[in-house]
């Protein structure tokens, strides 16, 4: 049975009509993305299947939304380019109507610990796992991009620096901000924290790609390590 088939009252599109897309659960909204199933399994199927494998990666059913990278959307059964592209483009239009970010208008700019929490406060702060994040940033401070580098516990051991500069080379960034959540709700900065900052800045500093910033995040807090030891940054 595809969902044309099922009662209108049960259809995710037609439900966000009668009763307004905030009462649409998480698979109802990816599915109305989705569009289309395919012969084997409806657009709420796939919808329920990507939710579950996000929860087993991320710890949270909406990680794969910012986590995933087009590539491994792609590789999900059932999710084809178009499908990815819809998902992706909804995406950034909600990242952009939080930030107040316009297409074509000013880049938000990284001045201090604040706007690194403003910037990633609503992506990681879902993850009841540490989520590790590098924020790119241009010659005038601006977002060039940011990426996910790893999701589980914070370990110095498992930081590579020649991992984490490598996209930074490819974009030509001329520095980087680090950003991980503390699931707790305590952003005190840990030992391995403190460590992997201070590998990180004397790995850049070799490279010529400095590092602003490690901002820790939680709900509703967050710690600056430039704030609180700005020599470690020189």
């Amino acid at each position: 049975m595809t969902i044309k088939d099922w009662p209108s009252e049960d259809k995710p599109r037609e439900r966000l009509f009668r009763v307004g897309a905030e009462a649409l659960s998480d698979a109802e909204l990816i599915a109305i993305l989705l569009g289309t199933g395919n012969p084997r399994e409806t657009a709420m199927d796939i919808s329920r299947r990507m939710l579950a494998l996000s929860e087993e990666k991320y710890g949270t059913s909406l990680g794969f939304l910012s986590g995933l990278s087009l590539e491994e959307l792609k590789e999900i059964a059932g999710v084809g380019p178009a499908k990815v592209a819809r998902i992706k483009a909804g995406v950034e239009l909600g990242r952009r109507l939080y930030r107040g970010v316009k297409p074509g208008g000013r880049p938000f700019t990284v001045r201090c610990g604040r706007d690194v929490y403003e910037y990633v406060k609503t992506e990681l702060t879902e993850y009841d796992r540490e989520c590790f994040a590098v924020i790119l940033l241009n010659t005038r401070n601006q977002v060039l991009s940011k990426e996910v580098e790893s999701v589980g516990s914070l370990d110095a051991s498992l930081v590579h620096p020649r991992e984490i500069f490598k996209n930074a080379i490819r974009r030509n960034a001329a520095s980087m901000v680090l950003v991980h959540n503390h699931p707790s709700g305590d952003p005190s900065p840990s030992d391995d924290d403190i460590e992997i900052t201070k590998k990180l800045v004397e790995a850049g500093k070799i490279l010529g790609i400095s590092v602003f910033d490690h901002v820790i995040v939680s709900r509703s807090s967050f710690v600056s390590l430039r704030e609180i030891s700005p020599g470690w940054f020189l």
